[in-house]
């Protein structure tokens, strides 16, 4: 359906006539860009996308390389398809190439302004940074909630075998593995668990980030044509709004209430993350400083991206070993020899899982990003 509505708003920029007149004159690349497949006028390759752009890229570069040129509409795309260039890309030209195109469904929030993801390479972006980097995620920090995590595994692998081997039904994988992270990370960011008994705040929370995270692997035609961008003639960027909204409600009443809770005379330190950025923003000593509201963004950040990328990655991966059953077998007989039957995972023990880890990885490059 999302395909089809494209194909029919691409034909407001012009008349059909012209477009299969055109189509028997493709544009030849420029000589300054990378080889890349031939354009159409007007539309580019927007063309070649199709209507599963991850595999339509895939076949591309085997015709024009790991690093070919696309032009989508107006806006000229270069694509990376390897491990050896995403490298060369990501470790040797970082600075260069760091900082993102910002996609309409992104600048018409005003979050963009503070979040860590979006934010240009700039002091506010580096003092965040160094806030993560140097009170966050730490390896003091990481090692001393390995229990917490251990914990919240515990739990999930409680609830697979409540829910569905005891009672022989199919287990909705993607919500039990929601529920685990979204307590993990509130646990560690709160000291409390968002998901509770009633799941009411998981609930909602999962569909505010499964919007938030459609709506931007949504192609726009104002991405590709800036003259179309404040039209919004898709919705995209409102109903986009629309999720942050509530993200920004639900969160903030729960930063709200632990603010009150700090206040009062029996509160006791949880150590968790929010007393770590509070305690270093009274401190105010660092060449650095964050307010509340920049906490709050840094923490919906964190919150959005830790849960749909866990939970996709593990739905993936499960669904990759279930249509491939010799490989699920090798995975369980690593996992015997390993492990040991009975016996629960360490975090220590990843290196040692390496066809195991191997699937994972694979999987988690079959969910269609774009």
């Amino acid at each position: 359906m999302e395909y089809f509505l494209l194909s029919c708003l691409l034909c407001l920029l012009c008349t059909l006539t012209v477009l299969q007149f055109l189509a028997r004159r493709p544009n030849k690349t420029p000589a300054n860009l990378l080889p890349g497949p031939a354009r159409l006028p007007i539309i580019g390759n927007l063309h070649n996308l199709g209507d599963q752009p991850h595999k339509s890229l895939a076949d591309l570069a085997k015709i024009h390389g790991p690093l070919m040129s696309l032009k989508l509409g107006q806006i000229t795309t270069i694509v990376a398809s390897s491990p050896a260039v995403a490298r060369e890309i990501l470790r040797k030209h970082d600075q260069a190439l760091c900082e993102r195109q910002l996609i309409l469904a992104i600048q018409a929030l005003d979050h963009h302004q503070s979040g860590l993801p979006w934010l240009p390479v700039e002091s506010k972006w580096r003092n965040l940074r160094k806030v993560c980097n140097s009170y966050l995620f730490t390896t003091q920090k990481l090692d001393s909630n390995q229990g917490l995590r251990r914990k919240k595994i515990e739990e999930l692998l409680e609830g697979v075998r409540r829910n569905g081997c005891e009672t022989g039904k199919a287990v909705d994988i993607g919500r039990e593995a929601f529920r685990a992270t979204l307590n993990a990370l509130s646990m560690t960011i709160l000291s409390l668990d968002l998901a509770n008994d009633d799941e009411g705040c998981a609930k909602e929370f999962k569909e505010i980030a499964n919007g938030i995270m459609t709506e931007a692997g949504k192609s726009n035609l104002g991405d590709y044509y800036p003259v179309l961008g404040k039209m919004d003639l898709q919705g995209i960027q409102r109903r986009t709004s629309t999720h942050f909204r509530r993200a920004r409600e639900l969160f903030g009443s729960v930063v709200d209430g632990r603010l009150v809770k700090l206040k009062s005379e029996s509160y006791v330190s949880g150590n968790d993350m929010f007393d770590t950025l509070l305690a270093f923003g009274d401190e105010n000593s660092h060449g650095a400083s964050m307010d509340t509201e920049q906490i709050k963004s840094l923490f919906l950040d964190l919150f959005i991206a830790g849960t749909d990328t866990t939970t996709s990655t593990l739905e993936w991966a499960m669904a990759e070993l279930l249509r491939n059953p010799n490989a699920l077998t090798k995975v369980q007989e690593e996992l015997d020899q390993t492990i040991g039957k009975g016996n629960h995972l360490q975090e220590s023990d990843i290196h040692r899982l390496p066809y195991t880890t191997k699937k994972v990885s694979y999987a988690k490059g079959s969910v269609p990003r774009v």
